[in-house]
């Protein structure tokens, strides 16, 4: 026998073999190369004759069309007819007004309650629909907040979100009822919904304060619109999804539409709707933060003003009301929809009674205080932490940032990755000619999706180069990818030891839940603290901020893997290790390419943000169109972040076989 047969009959290489062999096996494959082919032929020659007429290198000029000076002239036409204008004067004069008097109305309201009712009714609301533990947790949460010195700053945030959170909920109940009920519409609100909420939170800012100008009513707004799609999705989910007996079953009845809707399908599509109404307080929660630049206030103007002078005290002490705030209110809403409903939930008292009970107890609280002369939050009971958190930080900076044997140190370990992995990155995408940047593109977005999406992420990079920022996309795309490589790694591999491991999953359980209710903003402090400004600080935030929900996405994958294909792996006498790469992970895989695309996605979004501490590129761009009221340059900043954040989805998300049945 010939050593080149016996190499390759031997165990350490059948994986690769097996591996190639169920690679060229799979069905589509060689479909989907075909097209890849044709593609290579074409750009062959099509490649040739666009080098000789633009030339082989960064984005060609000729194809760049300028828009600073028509974006410029706009904002300077609405900002010179803002309160003449009919248009601007009667409508949204009149909205931005209601929004601002609505927010202000709450906001009195709460300074009217004091810090007793305010705690009162919190307490027990949470109480009423959580159980007494997420009321503990409430009644601890404001005391902090209160203790830290933060009390008006988180009524501000808090009467903001009211608002927004109404609106956002109306909005999103509408548009989910016409998709719920509509084919057609839900096929329009599709794509519009998909594109919305994989756009980063920044990009919503600019166009309301182009319209608006800077203060609360665009910071309503922009918040709303970011806010409403998760509701407007999960109600047409729910709604679609309805058990079809129950249905049929009423209209066997003899009911209309309308009493199949408030009697059958509105309450089989609670759980959705409950569940919409949490992603919507956490994701008007993370922007009524970020929309403090925009003159929101609140808590997250606190942390913005401290991060601009790298006062990281003060900004832990307003970015830990906001981390709580985040904590109760998801741990309310969760509870919430697991106990409407449910067959064990039942009590003595009915609903108005406990909202009489609430409204007077809440009352007499606010009466008490009032009268003990103790409205406001004493200034007694408050703890300025900012002194010991700079002092802690001073020294983490003179025994942590460098001189650690063999580690060397944060700053060390931030500067190498920058000159190993960043600069590298950037250097080598910004090399690239602009053509095969795009065929790169187009051939990942076609192995996965379809034409349609392949021609789709080619238009939205290629936007990028017409908006005459290719550069600093590429940039951003560099720091993107870097983030998503380390947030891939480490979340598949946590993800792969709470999935084998339930003592591990139990551990882990309440630090990825904290993580996850975290505004985007919070994450850039401790990374501040630890790595300083720059983008390898930016880089970490976003590992930090993406990583647990790949390693919840993956574990999940993992464990609901059919469990006869375990059984027969095992049966076959397959270790621990070879049922994890030969079962479980290939049985896994649209689990993991959904990790993957939800880390892309988070990772953008806190890249983007990270332009507030040194991140540079598309992120700066916006932050300096706000900062200093160049619009024109925000504006294009904000709409190459859009287009990057488009491409990205495309190319790590798959499309979905369309099902024949589905209504």
């Amino acid at each position: 026998m010939s050593s080149s047969t016996t190499t390759a009959t031997t165990p350490q290489h059948r994986p690769v073999r097996d591996a190639t062999r169920r690679l060229l096996t799979r069905p589509g494959f060689a479909a989907r190369l075909l097209p890849l082919a044709v593609i290579a032929a074409v750009a062959s020659v099509v490649v040739p004759l666009a080098v000789s007429r633009w030339g082989n290198g960064s984005w060609p000029q000729p194809l760049t069309v300028d828009l600073s000076h028509p974006l410029g002239s706009a904002g300077s036409w609405i900002v010179d007819n803002r309160d003449t204008n009919p248009f601007f004067l009667y409508f949204l004069g009149y909205l931005s007004y209601g929004v601002g008097d609505a927010v202000r109305g709450v906001y009195l309201l709460l300074l009217a309650l004091g810090w007793a009712g305010v705690t009162t009714a919190g307490t027990l609301l949470a109480w009423r629909f959580a159980g007494p533990r997420v009321a503990a947790t409430t009644l601890v949460s404001l005391g902090v907040c209160g203790l830290l010195g933060m009390w008006v700053p988180t009524m501000q945030t808090l009467a903001l979100m009211v608002v927004a959170v109404l609106a956002s909920v109306a909005v999103g109940v509408l548009l989910g009822l016409g998709g719920g009920l509509s084919d057609r519409m839900f096929r329009a609100l599709r794509p519009v919904l998909d594109t919305m909420q994989v756009l980063p939170a920044f990009a919503y800012l600019l166009p309301f304060v182009w319209i608006f100008g800077i203060g609360v009513p665009p910071a309503v707004l922009a918040t709303v619109v970011y806010a409403a799609p998760p509701m407007a999705r999960l109600t047409a989910l729910g709604l679609r999804g309805a058990d079809r007996g129950v249905l049929e079953a009423a209209t066997s009845l003899g009911t209309t539409g309308r009493q199949r809707l408030l009697t059958a399908r509105l309450p089989l599509a609670r759980p959705q709707v409950l569940l919409g109404l949490n992603q919507t307080i956490m994701a008007a929660l993370s922007m009524a933060v970020i929309a403090s630049v925009i003159g929101a206030g609140g808590l997250g103007d606190r942390v913005y003003q401290a991060l601009s002078t790298v006062d990281v005290g003060h900004a832990l002490a307003a970015g830990l009301p906001i981390v709580l705030l985040a904590v109760v209110l998801d741990r309310t809403t969760a509870a919430a929809g697991a106990r409407i409903g449910s067959p064990q939930r039942t009590g003595r008292l009915r609903g108005w009674q406990v909202w009489t009970g609430t409204a007077v107890l809440t009352a007499a609280a606010a009466l008490a205080a009032r009268w003990t002369g103790a409205n406001s939050w004493p200034g007694g009971w408050t703890a300025d932490i900012a002194p010991s958190v700079n002092s802690v930080v001073d020294w983490l900076t003179a025994h942590l940032y460098t001189g650690i044997p063999v580690f060397g140190g944060t700053a060390d370990l931030a500067a190498d990755f920058t000159g190993w992995v960043l600069d590298p990155l950037r250097s080598g995408l910004q090399s690239l000619p602009w053509w095969s940047v795009l065929l790169i593109v187009g051939a990942l977005a076609r192995l996965i999706g379809t034409w349609r999406t392949a021609l789709t992420a080619v238009l939205a990079m290629a936007a990028t180069g017409v908006l005459g920022v290719w550069s600093p996309s590429l940039d951003t795309l560099s720091q993107v990818l870097a983030a998503v490589a380390v947030t891939v790694v480490l979340g598949v591999a946590v993800g792969i030891l709470a999935a084998r491991s339930h003592r591990t999953e139990a551990l882990l359980r309440p630090v990825l839940d904290v993580l996850q209710t975290m505004p985007q903003f919070v994450y850039l402090i401790p990374v501040v603290a630890l790595f300083g400004a720059g983008r390898a600080a930016g880089t970490a935030a976003a590992v930090a901020y993406a990583a647990p929900a790949v390693v919840r996405i993956t574990a999940q994958g993992l464990r609901q893997v059919d469990a006869g294909a375990m059984e027969a792996a095992r049966s076959m006498g397959a270790g621990g290790t070879q049922q994890l790469w030969q079962v479980q992970l290939p049985l896994a895989r649209p689990a993991l390419l959904l990790a993957v695309n939800q880390g892309v996605v988070l990772v953008l979004a806190v890249v983007v943000i990270a332009g507030m501490i040194g991140g540079g590129a598309l992120g700066y761009n916006v932050i300096f169109g706000l900062a200093q009221g160049d619009l024109a340059t925000g504006l294009i900043g904000g709409a190459a972040i859009v287009c990057l954040g488009l491409m990205l989805d495309r190319v790590t998300q798959p499309t979905p076989t369309p099902n024949p049945k589905e209504r």
